[in-house]
């Protein structure tokens, strides 16, 4: 006697699928995009009343509207960058450093303290030396010691570097107010000397930073692509075991793509306090350590990608002040509007490696 049975599989599995080609890429985070527009076009009039085009045009004028406005988003831009690059390396061996913002601020520290206390002493060009050189070690120093543990006892590197952050915040203020003394507030560092400031490059000293940005860019894509280390770093990332395998240290391969990845951070600093602000503060990482993390992982750690997430990220941001200011809006509503974009952007990356098989009934006879 047989017997029919129905057997059910889930409703819907989701499959990782092969890698997308660069024009189904393209394709699908541009549909993101036009659906995020329209998404945001139906919030702002139900909200505000406000028409949505009106809102676009003020979001395209805040990084477009002139020249000047154009190089503030370049000079945001570069900072955003120059951190994204600096995780590149880590998150490719897959070592999760989310310290950033405090190897940015040990690195900006250090600039500080080399250009207050070395600025009358030492010619400018050897002045700005120092600082680089002090910027780099001290985010260097900030970011192996994680590495170091991670390496020989084998930490959780996300922890850690986390918490790093809020000791680099607190040693930044307490030197803060050490530096200030009995004043009200830091202000800028050698205002009447500038002692330790970028020398000004088409009227604007971070220029210099935009400059530097493009060059690591570059280098940071060819020595990730192209070098051993670069080949080590994929290595490590894809299996430890298979690195241990093939000879690779392991061990060695950490702390030194941890030094690289907290001398840039550290770098970052440097760019910041002597290029753009000349003052340091335990806000001066701006957050660009954690804006950073989307950045490297959207871009698949390939930096000329980077560019192009970063000035999207930078365009939201400035877009969003625009509006809050030109209607009268609190933050929060200019916020949901780019929050809206960035989702549908996050989110198209999940239909670019994944894809869903729903349920089908499959009968067997007994």
């Amino acid at each position: 006697m047989s017997k029919e049975n129905t057997i059910k599989e889930p409703l819907v599995r989701i499959v990782k699928k092969d890698a997308s080609s660069t024009k189904r890429a393209i394709l699908v985070r541009a549909v993101a995009v036009i659906l995020a527009l329209v998404v945001d076009a139906v919030f702002i009039f139900a909200v505000t009343g406000i028409n949505p085009f009106g809102v676009y045009g003020v979001m395209f004028k805040a990084t477009f509207g002139n020249k000047l406005r154009f190089s503030w988003a370049m000079r945001d831009l570069v900072t955003l960058l120059c951190v994204g690059i600096a995780l590149a390396p880590a998150f490719k061996m897959r070592f999760w450093n989310i310290g950033a913002e405090g190897q940015v601020l040990m690195g900006g520290l250090a600039t500080a303290l080399v250009m207050v206390h070395l600025g009358p002493a030492l010619p400018t060009p050897l002045l700005l030396l120092v600082m680089f050189l002090a910027s780099a070690v001290a985010g260097a120093i900030w970011g192996v010691i994680p590495a170091f543990f991670k390496a020989r006892w084998g930490t959780n590197e996300t922890l850690f570097t986390l918490m790093m952050n809020y000791v680099a915040i607190q040693i930044v203020s307490a030197a803060v107010n050490i530096l200030r003394g009995k004043a009200s507030s830091l202000g800028k560092l050698n205002i009447g000397t500038e002692y330790g400031w970028f020398p000004k490059l088409f009227g604007q000293r971070y220029y210099i930073n935009i400059i530097i940005v493009v060059i690591l860019t570059v280098v940071m894509y060819f020595y990730l692509k192209y070098s051993k280390h670069g080949y080590e770093i994929a290595v490590v990332g894809a299996s430890e075991n298979t690195a241990r395998y093939t000879g690779i240290s392991v061990r060695t391969v950490i702390i030194r793509t941890m030094i690289l990845s907290g001398a840039i951070c550290g770098l970052c600093g440097f760019l910041i306090v002597g290029g753009r602000d000349q003052t340091i503060s335990a806000n001066t990482a701006g957050g660009n350590g954690f804006t950073a993390i989307i950045v490297a992982w959207l871009a698949k750690f390939n930096t000329f990608y980077m560019a192009l997430i970063s000035f999207l990220l930078i365009f939201l941001q400035k877009g969003a002040g625009e509006i809050a200011s030109t209607y009268a809006l609190n933050d929060f509503a200019a916020d949901v509007i780019t929050g809206v974009i960035l989702f549908f952007i996050l989110g198209s990356e999940f239909f670019l490696n994944y894809k869903l098989i729903f349920r089908k009934n499959v009968k067997e006879v007994e």
